[in-house]
């Protein structure tokens, strides 16, 4: 299990949180959205994090000649970037919106943001109460529903406190 805290300030953000061996697919259907929300399943169960290996949010690359593998994880760009790719951190932490409840979203509106929500693609958007922007959250109807922990700007702590 493991609890994760602000670099700067050292608040607890998250309870404890069991790891998953890879971030889980989520079905993209509609019958699988939530009927008020309309959001996507979370991709993180809630009590659980996951390590997303794979480059997250800004900067982005360039559109280039190689096909890009599709996943149902795959971020929603804005329109200026549609063909563009994540190029950011890799090994961001993935966990449901819900076990970060102290985080609050500092960016609202703008290209980087859907109909119903953020995309994901404005860089960090979610600050802990210190206001160092610790998070990326993903909320919009058509895309992933998560939050992105900055590898960088949390830390990872065992259930015995000790730095993993």
């Amino acid at each position: 299990m493991t609890v994760f805290h602000c670099a700067k300030c050292g608040v607890e953000l998250t309870p404890d949180l069991v790891e998953l061996p890879s971030v889980p697919e989520v079905s993209g259907r509609d019958k699988d959205r939530d009927e008020e929300t309309r959001l996507a399943p979370s991709s993180v169960p809630r009590g659980h994090h996951a390590v997303d290996p794979e480059p997250w949010d800004a900067p982005f690359t360039p559109p280039t000649d190689e096909p890009r593998q599709h996943h149902s994880r795959r971020l929603l760009m804005p329109p200026e970037l549609s063909d563009w790719a994540p190029a950011g951190l890799r090994n961001s932490v993935v966990v449901h919106p819900q076990d970060v409840p102290a985080l609050r979203l500092l960016d609202q509106g703008g290209s980087h943001w859907g109909c119903c929500g953020p995309l994901g693609t404005g860089g960090r958007t979610m600050a802990c109460g210190c206001g160092v922007l610790v998070a990326t959250l993903a909320a919009d109807c058509m895309g992933p529903y998560e939050i992105h922990l900055d590898p960088v700007r949390v830390r990872a702590f065992d259930t015995k406190g000790s730095k993993r």
